[in-house]
């Protein structure tokens, strides 16, 4: 009967806590990326795949930026409010920044990606099973993003998880139109899907660099 009252109590909590949610969805995100990150590694090693290469030293950069928001998250809570306050807009502004070498370390693996140049390895039923990950990635990142404008919470570092979140889901809606495109497409086809291939590469990436400086611009107005 306890653990019931117990159990239901938690659950409670954690519908009304969006904050929890945020945390747990990002240490799930971590957890993810690193195996990304070893999968990229390995093709790299394996093949000398420079596109496997570059995704991968993104997807280890992405695991530092987010290591350092959960380990100040996790360790500031038992601080006093100024303090906790004064260690997370440290840690936003530091994660602006190393974004934006995110951001500089994509623009080879995008480029391969607008091109139709990077090597697949997958079938069509990893390609299906990639497609409806990126679908989940992307749904959450939008539906967090859009809870943090309406109920803002003032925990800088959280909006910054839900940024991050969103824009490893826009890189993951990149490597899905360009996986489906060389597994599904003939050669003519692929060649006739490259214009709008680059056009749509350069609006998401366009729209990953503009999530970043808004991000950078916001932590330096809260020093």
């Amino acid at each position: 009967m306890r653990h019931d009252v117990r159990t239901g109590t938690l659950l409670r909590i954690w519908r009304k806590d969006d904050a929890a949610k945020a945390l747990v969805s990002a240490l799930l995100s971590f957890g993810c990326t690193a195996l990304f990150a070893l999968y990229h590694g390995y093709l790299w090693l394996s093949y000398g795949s420079v596109w496997h290469g570059s995704i991968g030293g993104f997807y280890l950069l992405l695991m530092a930026v987010r290591g350092s928001l959960l380990l100040t998250e996790r360790n500031v809570r038992k601080r006093s409010a100024g303090e906790r306050n004064l260690r997370r807009r440290r840690i936003f502004r530091i994660s602006s920044v190393l974004l934006l070498g995110l951001d500089l370390v994509l623009i080879l693996p995008v480029a391969m990606m607008a091109l139709l140049a990077k090597p697949v390895y997958l079938g069509k039923i990893p390609s299906i099973a990639m497609a409806a990950y990126t679908t989940y990635k992307i749904t959450m990142a939008s539906i967090y993003i859009r809870r943090q404008r309406r109920h803002p919470d003032g925990n800088s570092l959280i909006a910054a998880l839900r940024t991050v979140n969103f824009m490893d889901a826009l890189v993951s809606v990149l490597t899905l139109q360009n996986t489906l495109i060389m597994v599904n497409g003939t050669e003519s086809s692929q060649q006739e899907l490259l214009p709008p291939t680059v056009l749509s590469s350069g609006v998401i990436y366009t729209a990953i660099v503009a999530i970043t400086l808004r991000m950078l611009w916001k932590g330096w107005k809260q020093a």
